[in-house]
């Protein structure tokens, strides 16, 4: 086993190509993929990580207790230059290892169980069709970001936190700047603290007057403080509603170029492959998830030393040909709604896989199947742009006519 890279060392994380598939990830990532699992990359604050590309490789970073999901580690991989003691202070339950990502984790995960996800269902086709309606009424043109793809998991995520949705505009700008690589660390800061401020304010309102949602449930508790709510509450509130904005847009803006697809969508047997296959091919999170080894780990041919970070690439363990290949199929760098692709990895994988994936499905599966089946004649009529300045690859406008 050696340590010593057998390709140049990559710059992390690596910006999209002028002129590259605005689908795929960015160029450099399956260009490291291709020649090997494991290959050494440079963070924005110099120090070196491992790359992890292959689809074997990434699921053992992600489930081997060996390494380490606790940003507090003071070698843990960080995309933010400048930004330990920020980052590093009152760290989200995934930032950190058992027993207290799983104590705290607890906690919520009754809010995002299959069964009460499928209870909620009636309720989520009807929040997709009001924002149908309401892009629809009088009009046959929309920018489907602004509106579509941004209020439907906006509205949902309210609903189930207990946020009042005319305050989205508030939380989906300071999740922008929380989001993007561009924020300066004083920016980031300032979002923070305003963001936590706003949910300290709301669980204190909850605990003097519960509903039914899960902040009340969460401000209830005698376990945890104000600030223990508010630190759940920006994670939910925040992934719960750019993730799936950016796969519906994403999806949408895929479909449309390949529209002979589409039927693939109306069929509820077929729906769920097809959802699986999406997140897939469109694995949002292109700069990977980061780690760092507790101890000597031979990973992918090299030998990962302890207090190493590595960098598990989603994006490109979701093409590995070896896994979604097959002489039945497209190659894994094109969409094929009838690929079985649920080993996909777009949530992650181990005891820090996305809590939330049951809700994020059936969103995708509604707003998907609603979309297409209310407007049959959906199709670009402008300008795409799409979003690389941020951690969570998205759109920022799909102008649509029907």
């Amino acid at each position: 086993m050696t340590t010593a890279p057998t390709t140049p060392v990559l710059p992390l994380p690596a910006p999209h190509a002028a002129g590259g598939c605005p689908f795929s990830p960015p160029p450099a990532y399956p260009e490291a993929a291709a020649t090997g699992p494991m290959t050494r990359a440079e963070l924005p604050d110099g120090d070196l990580c491992w790359l992890v590309t292959g689809f074997a490789e990434v699921r053992t970073v992600l489930s081997d207790r060996r390494f380490s999901a606790d940003i507090r580690h003071p070698t843990f991989p960080l995309l933010i230059a400048g930004a330990r003691s920020l980052i590093t202070d009152n760290p989200d339950f995934l930032r950190l290892d058992d027993p207290e990502h799983a104590r705290q984790r607890r906690m919520i995960t009754g809010e995002f169980l299959v069964k009460r996800v499928e209870a909620l269902r009636p309720e989520i086709q009807r929040i997709v069709d009001g924002a149908l309606d309401r892009m629809t009424a009088g009009r046959t043109t929309a920018d489907l970001v602004t509106d579509f793809a941004l209020p439907v998991p906006s509205l949902v995520i309210c609903l189930l936190l207990g946020v009042p949705y005319e305050d989205h505009d508030r939380f989906q700008s300071l999740s922008r700047t929380m989001l993007s690589r561009e924020s300066t660390v004083e920016q980031l800061r300032e979002a923070q603290e305003e963001v936590r401020a706003y949910l300290r304010d709301l669980t204190d309102r909850k605990r003097a007057q519960p509903e039914d949602d899960a902040l009340s449930r969460l401000a209830a508790r005698d376990d945890l403080t104000p600030d223990d709510v508010a630190g759940m509450g920006v994670l939910l509130l925040i992934a719960g509603h750019d993730t799936t904005a950016s796969m519906i847009s994403l999806s949408t803006a895929l479909l449309l170029e390949h529209p002979e697809q589409i039927p693939g969508l109306a069929d509820p047997a077929t729906l769920p492959g097809a959802v699986e296959e999406l997140l897939r091919l469109l694995t949002i999170v292109h700069t990977g998830l980061p780690r760092v080894a507790l101890e000597d780990v031979e990973l992918g041919g090299v030998t990962v030393r302890a207090g190493e970070g590595v960098m598990a690439l989603l994006s490109t363990a979701n093409r590995d040909e070896a896994v979604f290949g097959g002489a039945d199929h497209r190659a894994t760098d094109e969409l094929d709604l009838h690929r079985d692709a649920r080993r996909q990895l777009a949530f992650g994988f181990g005891v820090h896989q996305c809590l939330g994936q049951p809700l994020a499905r059936a969103e995708l599966q509604i707003a998907l199947e609603t979309l297409f089946r209310r407007l049959p004649g959906l199709r670009l009529t402008g300008e795409r742009e799409f979003r690389t300045d941020s951690f969570i690859y998205g759109m920022r406008s799909l102008p649509v006519t029907w």
